[in-house]
């Protein structure tokens, strides 16, 4: 009698089939301008031809096709600041020692969160902070096929001062020597980047966000040797100082830039804005309120500045630490009304963002060669951003996604944790802890 072996599990995602996609409208993602009556051939997993739809190569005219009509089809959308794992915070595993959990509940709060992005059209995302390198853990369950979400961009654990901004998640350095080992580490661990803690941070008890935290000598080490292993470097920035000093040490990305001062108080500096911009650093726009506060300011405070000085600015909105996946589009239309013109923020939030995060040429542009990386939504975004809400399909790697509920963002509801006390009487603890009272008052967060 003969044995048969059964099969254990289902076999991963299967493979995406050939097919074309017809739309009133075009926008590539490599210029501002829109190709009209087009199509987009995918086999693969990749964009194998784009344009006209008049202009279809024979080869691809009997492929399954599907003509959404009065609609655009796009590059998927990047989100380039997010934290993967942080729904692991406000819940916990009912049982009597969770912390035995602890890895599998992070790891399963990523999966979660990056779901949710994935399903309001975020293609890929670049995670700047999780812990136990679960992040690393996803972006391989999602290529195996084993999860069926965005293209992941691992940081891993924030490297930090001991007891610096984001020490809790255990990567703590004090050294030269230490920086470059935590840096191997994480590249033994499978990064895709690195992110460094330039400055304290708004939402820890023990740092002060204007204060740098490393020496520009010590952020050019951790620089070099990121860059020697082929990973790309991301910093926390708040304050000037810290701003400063990873620009002057070749850093690539700088998420807030919100130019805090040593007093507490927010003051643009224009020379800074121009060494960032020759540089060429990518900076994200989730910045803090201006304090003093400015009456009617849109949530992304800094970002007409610094896209008046030439910055290259991108799509990241500290998700899952101040805002929720949910409020991906809604965070575009704030850069919209910051001063962007609707064409900058669809390139920051698509082939800058994809350059930014390091997937430059891989994804971000629809034409040939570039990953099937794409939404098709109703209407035209480069007259109404808003018709990114509306979702008529999402494809990642060629396969189309089948998208997860996701409750409508509100503004009107609490965006970033509760604060703590202030940590000393002095002026500059004073005005830290009256910024932090603000944003969780901000007009915007408690609408």
């Amino acid at each position: 009698m003969a044995i048969v072996a059964s099969r254990a599990v289902d076999a991963p995602l299967a493979a995406a089939p050939d097919r074309v996609l017809l739309a009133d409208r075009l926008f590539s993602g490599a210029q501002t301008s829109q190709v009209a009556a087009a199509a987009v051939a995918i086999a693969a997993g990749q964009v194998v031809w784009a344009g006209p739809r008049v202009e279809l190569p024979a080869a691809y005219a009997g492929w399954p096709s599907q003509d959404y009509g009065d609609a655009t089809i796009l590059p998927g959308l990047v989100e380039t600041h997010a934290h993967l794992g942080s729904y692991s915070r406000v819940a916990q595993p009912d049982v009597p020692d969770p912390a035995q959990q602890a890895v599998a509940w992070e790891t399963l709060s990523a999966v979660k969160i990056a779901r949710q992005l994935a399903s309001v059209g975020v293609t890929t995302v670049q995670s700047l902070g999780a812990k136990d390198y679960v992040d690393v853990a996803l972006r391989e369950a999602v290529r195996a096929g084993l999860v069926d979400g965005p293209r992941i961009v691992a940081a891993g654990p924030p490297i930090t001062l001991t007891g610096g901004h984001g020490w809790y998640a255990g990567s703590e350095a004090d050294s030269i020597p230490e920086l470059r080992r935590r840096v191997r580490q994480h590249h033994k661990a499978g990064t895709d980047a690195v992110k460094v803690m330039a400055t304290g941070g708004f939402m820890s008890h023990s740092t002060a966000p204007w204060n740098a935290q490393f020496t520009v000598e010590e952020f050019r080490a951790l620089i070099d040797d990121a860059h020697r292993l082929g990973l790309h470097v991301a910093a926390h920035a708040h304050g000037v100082e810290g701003i400063r000093r990873v620009a002057e040490a070749g850093v690539d990305y700088i998420a807030h830039a919100s130019f805090v001062g040593p007093d507490g108080r927010t003051a643009f500096d224009p020379a800074l804005a121009d060494l960032l911009a020759r540089r060429g650093v990518y900076v994200d726009h989730s910045a803090v309120p201006t304090y003093p506060p400015v009456a009617g300011e849109s949530f992304a405070a800094r970002a007409y500045q610094l896209y008046q000085h030439g910055v290259q600015i991108v799509v990241g909105h500290d998700i899952g630490a101040v805002l929720p996946a949910s409020a991906y589009t809604w965070g575009l239309r704030q850069l919209e009304a910051a001063g962007l013109p609707r064409a900058e923020v669809l390139i920051a939030a698509t082939s800058r963002g994809a350059a930014a995060v390091g997937l430059a040429g891989l994804t971000g542009v629809l034409e040939p060669g570039y990953a099937a990386d794409l939404i098709v939504v109703a209407g035209d975004p480069l007259a109404d951003l808003t018709a990114l809400d509306r979702r008529l399909e999402i494809v990642i790697g060629g396969r189309r996604l089948t998208p997860d509920p996701v409750a409508p963002f509100d503004p009107a509801e609490r965006l970033v944790a509760p604060v703590r006390a202030p940590l000393a009487p002095d002026d500059a603890r004073a005005a830290q802890w009256e910024r932090q009272r603000r944003r969780a008052a901000h007009p915007l967060v408690r609408g």
